[in-house]
């Protein structure tokens, strides 16, 4: 049976299983049943992004939540890490967020936090996922419970984010350009700038319901990119669908990466003697030369698997307080319990305030190694060794790379995807190492060979 969580929580394409009202109303019963095992208070904020599914689904867990007895938030539009926080707030036994992160707008998920604000382990999530396929080992047919509408949950987290950073108005005098990604960060992001004292040109904030990402946010900056050139902006921030991930664009209109923000933002915590540890957690997607950058400021570097929850887990057992991914999700665990864009994007503008310096000069504080990354659709996910073919151009390529380079490849844990990703200093050589593992693994794992490949 395959498990229903993945990489981050429940995902796929919205009223097709496993992302439909039924499954959502299983949810909200189990997670009340979750939080009266744990000795919490059987209640849940639930949040959404603004897809056009993602009412359905709020109401399908609300109703789970209140057949089982417990009580149910409505939050409304919230990025992620705001119902994070609203969790905590309320002092509720955990949080349920309708989406699907900066995947297209016909895609939406069940993403769980705990009554601390953390998201579940695996093992919790295992626990829930048992609920939902026996929802008869937990009581029902008591008294409903009951749900209250949390109009104001948005100002609350604006509130929460304002205090993130010291001072009333300490982004006074800068000009920034945001892309809200048509998501859950069109409202809190534009209005919690402004209070700071920034100058702000709000881009993509008009969501319909079927605009999230749509050629926007974090996985498409290039309107940010012209609109930071044509005003003279000092940066440009761009948020995913939930609001989790950041993308910076610095005064030139180039894209930081999500390692290059995690290095500078290393060396201003660092400076200020706030880096726990000095130690910094990333995935093995890092670039290599975040590893060295951070070899090079005295900063100890521990690489996970990919994955926030991934990296939450090592930052809480080795003490860390910097951690992210590549990808622009960085946790500053001093701020919040789980990654959060605007979190980042205020520590990032206030390292450079403190700085003095602009963003393009900052960023050269890493140099990126030439990286190729292909997407290949599989059919099925076998256990990779098991196809001796694919092994061994692997190798081929991990063999000529030697210790200037590397080689990962991995399944999505959310879509029927193999990620190739080489890394080296050649640009040419990369792409071309690349494409050699991308085809083979399209050969014999690609859907238009799934019917007559017996590997696996």
């Amino acid at each position: 049976m395959t498990r229903l969580f993945g990489t981050d929580g429940i995902r796929g394409i919205a009223n097709q299983y496993p992302i439909i009202p039924e499954v959502g109303m299983g949810l909200g019963r189990a997670v009340v049943a979750y939080c009266r095992q744990g000795g919490m208070e059987p209640s849940v904020v639930i949040g959404r992004d603004t897809r056009d599914s993602g009412q359905m689904l709020a109401f399908a867990v609300a109703t789970g939540v209140l057949s089982a007895g417990g009580r149910a938030y409505m939050a409304g539009v919230l990025p992620t890490p705001g119902v994070a926080y609203l969790v905590r707030h309320f002092r509720a036994g955990a949080g349920v967020v309708l989406s699907a992160s900066h995947n297209p707008h016909e895609y939406n998920g069940f993403k769980l936090f705990s009554a601390n604000g953390f998201k579940l382990s695996e093992r919790e999530e295992d626990r829930i996922e048992e609920m939902i396929r026996a929802p008869e080992k937990y009581p029902q047919g008591g008294p409903p419970g009951r749900a209250e509408v949390e109009e104001d949950g948005w100002q609350l987290y604006l509130g929460f984010l304002g205090k993130t950073v010291p001072g009333d108005r300490p982004l006074k005098g800068i000009r920034l350009v945001i892309d809200c990604a048509n998501g859950a960060t069109f409202q809190v992001a534009p209005k919690l700038f402004e209070r700071l004292g920034a100058t702000v040109k709000t881009l993509f904030a008009e969501p319909d319901g079927k605009n999230i990402n749509k050629e926007c946010g974090s996985q498409h900056p290039e309107a940010l990119q012209e609109e930071v050139l044509r005003t003279g902006a000092a940066a440009g921030l761009a948020f995913d669908g939930d609001g989790d991930r950041l993308v910076a664009v610095d005064e030139t209109g180039t894209v930081l990466s999500g390692d290059q923000i995690i290095a500078l933002c290393a060396r201003d915590l660092k400076e200020q003697g706030r880096l726990k540890n000095d130690l910094v957690v990333s995935t093995v997607m890092s670039n290599m030369g975040l590893r060295f950058a951070l070899q090079d400021m005295g900063i100890e570097h521990i690489a996970t698997r990919v994955g926030d929850r991934s990296v939450m887990e090592a930052m809480k057992e080795k003490g860390a307080m910097l951690g992210g991914e590549d990808s622009g999700h960085i946790i500053f665990m001093d701020q919040h319990t789980t990654g959060d864009g605007i979190v980042s994007a205020l520590q990032l503008l206030c390292a450079q305030l403190r700085a003095q310096k602009p963003l393009s000069e900052m960023r050269q504080i890493m140099t990126i190694f030439p990286q190729a990354l292909i997407n290949v659709p599989v059919s099925r996910k076998p256990v990779m060794a098991s196809i001796p073919e694919i092994g061994a151009v692997i190798q081929q390529v991990e063999q000529a790379l030697a210790a200037r380079g590397r080689v990962l490849v991995r399944y999505s844990g959310t879509e029927p995807l193999c990620r190739v990703m080489v890394e080296g200093e050649n640009r040419d050589d990369v792409e071309r190492y690349a494409r050699e593992i991308a085809e083979t693994i399209q050969a014999f794992l690609g859907y238009s060979n799934s019917s007559d490949s017996s590997a696996g």
